[in-house]
């Protein structure tokens, strides 16, 4: 069996690959799917606003009003950037940093905020740009485990906030419950009138498969009489294109007008005519779900794809997440091998994200988690990889490579 693996494994290395999963990103003809947006002809006034020049600092109320409706939240309370959540995910951390509700991050002796794990690489980084200590918590099914998030409330002084992304969780795929919701909103309520959490809702339109119904965030912050503390982001990055998309944010009282002041130092204006092209292109939510529904068309097969390959080796070598949505898999080996298959599968001509990168710090303790990202790539070379993959995975786990 050890010499078959190994044999397929050789063949497999000399057939000169050059695959790369290490970043999920949309493939071309997703990107198709926005083609208009290229050939739009937007007339220079919308109302008495020009769009070609400086003004309208919060975006154009037609682009709020669509941000309102996807996230569920009162246009008052929405702003309309550009670019991705992540960028204004950063502008949130970084006004709090600075200024602060009632004390700055940076005047505190060791601000902290809670990720929950594996969890989104970026987020960790701008964590670490701020010298912000990050603490982990551990995903159930159901969202972030709430004893856990309990214990280290109770144990730990100075947490500031908590980040997540409460539906398709990047990388394993979770989708929070309501109830998940409810309670990160207690907990952190009662450790501090100030708390942030952070909702990065990246991929909150990306169903591929029927997936558990959701409310808004806003609504069960308002129920749980948490506005103050939540804040909401999403964009349209792997809606339309990447980085020439729109973003939009969600937030009430001094966290809104925190950002603002932000805004304000770092954004001259926002691409005006940019946000009159999507207003163009997508007249409502409806009309933003069914363009899902086409990328869901190109997304789900590749994923099939994955998971077929996945079934075919035996579970005593790990296990793998199934995402309804979003873009990637979490596969978790049963022994401490990650940093070993993505070596293996490197020397093959395979590129895969680090082992560690949906970690703090980039280490994982348990070197058992490896991000696997199937959309960019055509199908018949994602069966490859992923051929590659688990005889990696097999290699490693039987150390077939003495």
């Amino acid at each position: 069996m050890s010499d078959s693996i190994l044999n397929h494994f050789q063949d497999l290395k000399s057939s000169g690959l050059n695959i790369d999963i290490t970043r999920g990103k949309p493939e071309s003809k997703q990107l198709d799917l926005s083609n208009e947006l290229l050939t739009i002809e937007v007339e220079p006034y919308l109302g008495s606003v020009d769009l070609r020049n400086y003004g309208e600092p919060l975006g154009l109320i037609e682009a709020r009003k669509l941000g309102a409706e996807l996230l569920g939240a009162p246009v008052e309370n929405i702003i309309t950037g550009e670019q991705s959540s992540l960028l204004l995910s950063y502008q949130t951390m970084l006004s709090h940093y600075l200024f602060g509700v009632d004390i700055a991050w940076k005047d505190l002796k060791s601000p902290k905020f809670i990720c929950p794990v594996p969890g989104f690489d970026r987020h960790f980084r701008m964590f670490e740009d701020l010298g912000i200590e990050m603490l982990t918590v551990p995903l159930t099914d159901k969202g972030i485990s709430i004893t856990d998030l309990e214990d280290i409330l109770n144990k730990e002084t100075d947490i500031v906030g908590l980040i997540c992304v409460p539906r398709h969780s990047n990388p394993s795929g979770e989708v929070f419950s309501d109830q998940n919701i409810l309670e990160i909103f207690r907990l952190v309520k009662n450790y501090s009138k100030d708390f942030v959490v952070l909702f990065d809702n990246a991929y909150l339109v990306h169903d591929f498969l029927p997936t558990m119904k959701q409310s808004d965030v806003w609504d069960l912050a308002k129920k749980a009489n948490a506005l103050d503390n939540a804040i909401v982001v999403t964009s349209f990055s792997k809606v339309t294109f990447g980085g020439g998309g729109l973003s939009f944010l969600a937030a009430s009282g001094k966290n809104l007008e925190l950002i603002k002041r932000m805004r304000a130092s770092m954004v001259i204006c926002p691409d005006k005519i940019n946000q009159k092209k999507h207003i163009e292109f997508f007249k409502n939510k409806d009309s933003i779900l069914d363009h899902m529904e086409l990328h869901a068309k190109l997304i789900r097969p590749k994923f099939e794809i994955a998971y077929k390959v996945l079934e075919s080796i035996s579970d005593k070598y790990g296990s793998f997440s199934r995402p309804t949505g979003g873009y990637f898999i979490t596969y978790t080996t049963n022994k401490p091998i990650a940093t070993k298959v993505i070596e293996i599968c490197k020397s093959a001509g395979v590129l895969i994200t680090p082992a560690g990168a949906t970690f703090p710090y980039g280490t994982d303790p348990l070197d058992n988690t490896i991000r696997i990202a199937p959309t960019f790539i055509e199908e018949n070379d994602l069966a490859v990889a992923m051929d590659v993959f688990i005889t990696a995975v097999q290699i490693a786990h039987d150390d077939l490579l003495k």
